[in-house]
């Protein structure tokens, strides 16, 4: 098929999917509604202007993660998106990264999509390894690779999640790309424990089933969940992943607050694509991982404006990837790695009249385990050792300070900080950002910042039987400069638009010694720009439209080709805020690669999913909800061996109280 013919088709699938949505939105429309005639113009502004209040609240939200202290969204100058758990739950989604996927500018590579899997994050163009992952500031980022443990959280335990895009070094160290800062759920305050139960069941027996308890016993306040998710796979992934998580807070003071989290998360993934065949076998890939995390947090209140928070925290991250052939069972080549970290914080933050300041510092230790293993036929074939362990370490620690001052419908930030690490050395990152209130519900924001991310520990030290290491690798680095405006140009529509500009160094890219060595080095730069645009209107009689679109250029000084991939998004909902939610939403992303991966990608992919609610009691409730994903079976993966699942429906029940 040509260009213009997949442009065509991809046009062709859109219409589709709104001609569907038309029909099955208005059939969601309160009977009430339809009884009536002619609806009072009384009652209907009334109706209005709720609508109006709500989703004008709603966008205003109190964030943390752009400067490490709490502050209006209205008044951060960051490229910032925030997804509370409210808009989780109308998902229906099974993992963090499918939620992550329907941010505008971050492109989410599946790799193996199936009910659920590990993926690759890409914010506004950037590589995996740029993005920081953090659980309420720890870190989920592996040492030894590219691969963060997002896909590991359980989403039922979430707040909400802060996407903070472009560079954001100056508050949170390596963040080339940028930061997303998953904030888990505050315990409970009441002596009549909350809490829910939730199951759901679908094709390829797909479960995914759990619960959640919150409360107070005594002086201690709790939040517990317990989860699993299994399935048989709805492509080639056999999956089985079970999770806990918990967190404790107690006030001995007025002043004082201790709190103290933990989790616990176990994926164990199998897959054998058809078409893997080595040596005249069936190649089967296996992923046994385990992340467990230990987060302390002391916050102690000098005064109103004055405070000071200390933190603690120990994670553990393993990872267990290797390939056996079938029949024979030989092992045909593995890694695992272990990561540990220990490492802590502490901050001072002061608001108060004009300003909202944070001064603070943090280190970490870190080790890793890496063992490198080949089968007897890789073994023989490339003359490499059976197995190879190394034990790389590294040691950093920073110092940080930014400061929000407000003058009437200005807010400037500038921040800066220092990080040094004990190979590549010290690093600063300034930054500098504007929020200005044009209006009631109009803010223009600009930034500038520096940013950096440190080489994979194992590309500095240690290295393995295919990879020497590289001890004067420097951090990649990058100038990032970002514009853009949102606006309730009038009552019933937003429309937002950013211009982004990432001008980066010192790539990190690997040359070839030997057919079986590598080596990593610091060569060439890369740019990366583009824009975001967004529209979305406010609930008339509950129906709502947004869109998205994302663009981004990426373009090497080498000759390599530049990349075209941009992200369109469209979301059609029915919302009655009472006891029914239906979402018709579709995404195309276009990955813009090599011909020889044989991806595809050319198709709109559509999710319907609606949920009704049941009020049983004053105090109970349950929700019936289902999902028929990829309504009309397109096509949207990034190498022929693993394509994405066709249609596929599921349903579920969740019993709150």
């Amino acid at each position: 098929m040509t260009r213009t013919g997949k442009r065509r088709g991809n046009r062709l699938s859109v219409l589709k999917g709104a001609i569907y949505a038309i029909p099955l939105l208005a059939l969601a429309l309160p009977a009430a509604a339809q009884s009536h005639g002619k609806i009072r113009s009384d009652d209907l502004a009334l109706a209005t202007r709720e609508e109006l209040q709500l989703f004008w609240e709603e966008k205003d939200l109190i964030v943390e993660s752009a400067t490490r202290t709490d502050k209006p969204l209205s008044q951060t100058a960051e490229n910032m998106i925030v997804i509370t758990a409210g808009e989780i739950e109308k998902m229906n989604a099974h993992t963090v990264d499918e939620v992550l996927s329907r941010v505008p500018g971050l492109f989410v590579d599946f790799g193996i999509p199936d009910f659920v899997t590990h993926s690759g994050l890409h914010i506004q163009g950037s590589k995996p390894t740029h993005v920081a992952v953090k659980i309420d500031g720890v870190p989920l980022n592996l040492l030894s690779g590219e691969v963060s443990m997002s896909f590991m959280v359980p989403l039922q335990i979430i707040e909400r999640i802060e996407i903070v895009k472009g560079a954001a070094s100056s508050a949170w160290g390596s963040a080339l790309g940028g930061v997303i800062n998953i904030i888990t759920k505050d315990t409970g305050d009441t002596l009549l424990p909350h809490g829910s139960l939730y199951g759901s069941i679908g094709e390829a027996k797909s479960l995914d089933y759990g619960g959640e308890l919150s409360g107070k016993a005594g002086p201690v306040e709790y939040y517990l969940h317990a989860g699993r998710q299994e399935s048989q796979g709805l492509r080639v992934v056999h999956l089985l992943k079970n999770s806990l998580f918990g967190k404790l807070t107690v006030s001995p003071t007025s002043d004082l607050t201790l709190t103290v989290s933990s989790g616990y998360m176990d994926p164990a993934e199998t897959y054998a694509p058809p078409k893997a065949i080595r040596f005249g076998q069936q190649l089967e890939g296996h992923f046994d991982a385990s992340t467990f995390f230990v987060n302390g947090e002391a916050a102690y209140r000098f005064t109103d404006d004055l405070s000071l928070h200390v933190n603690l925290h120990s994670v553990r991250i393993k990872d267990d990837t290797f390939s056996i052939l079938r029949p024979s069972g030989d092992l045909y080549n593995g890694l695992n790695d272990v990561d540990k970290t220990i490492g802590g914080g502490i901050r001072l933050t002061y608001s108060s009249g004009m300003h909202n300041a944070v001064l603070g510092g943090e280190g970490s230790y870190g080790d890793v385990e890496a063992t490198t293993k080949f089968g007897p036929i890789l073994s023989t074939a490339l003359s490499l050792p059976a197995s190879s362990t190394v034990y790389p370490d590294i040691t950093r620690w920073a110092l940080y300070a930014n400061d929000t001052v407000t003058l009437g419908p200005v807010s400037v930030t500038p921040g800066i900080r220092y990080d040094h690490n004990n190979i590549a050395g010290g690093f600063v990152s300034p930054s500098l950002g504007i929020a200005w209130q044009l209006a009631d519900r109009t803010v223009a924001r600009a930034s500038v910042a520096r940013g950096f991310t440190t080489p994979v520990l194992t590309n500095m030290q240690g290295g393995g039987p295919m990879l020497k290491p590289n001890p004067d690798l420097k951090p990649e680095q990058v100038w990032s400069f970002q514009a853009g405006i949102e606006s309730g140009v009038c009552d019933y529509l937003n429309l937002s638009a950013v211009l982004f500009r990432h001008d980066m160094k010192d790539e990190l890219t690997q040359t070839a010694l030997s057919p079986v060595m590598f080596y990593t080095v610091n060569n060439g730069n890369v740019t990366r720009q583009g824009y975001e645009l967004g529209a979305e209107t406010v609930p008339f009689y509950d129906l709502s439209l947004k869109a998205a679109f994302s663009y981004v250029r990426i373009s090497p000084d080498s000759a390599a080709p530049g990349q075209d991939n941009y992200l369109t998004q469209l979301r059609f909902r029915y919302d009655d805020r009472k006891s029914l939610n239906v979402d018709l939403y579709g995404q195309q992303t276009w990955w813009n690669l090599d011909a020889s991966q044989g991806a595809k990608y050319n198709n709109f992919i559509w999710d319907l999913t609606a949920t009704k609610r049941f009020q049983l009691t004053d105090t109970t409730s349950a929700e019936l909800f289902g999902t028929v994903h990829n309504l009309f079976s397109g096509s949207s993966y990034t190498y022929s061996l693993f394509p994405n699942p066709q249609r596929w429906v599921e349903g579920g029940l969740r019993f709150k109280f």
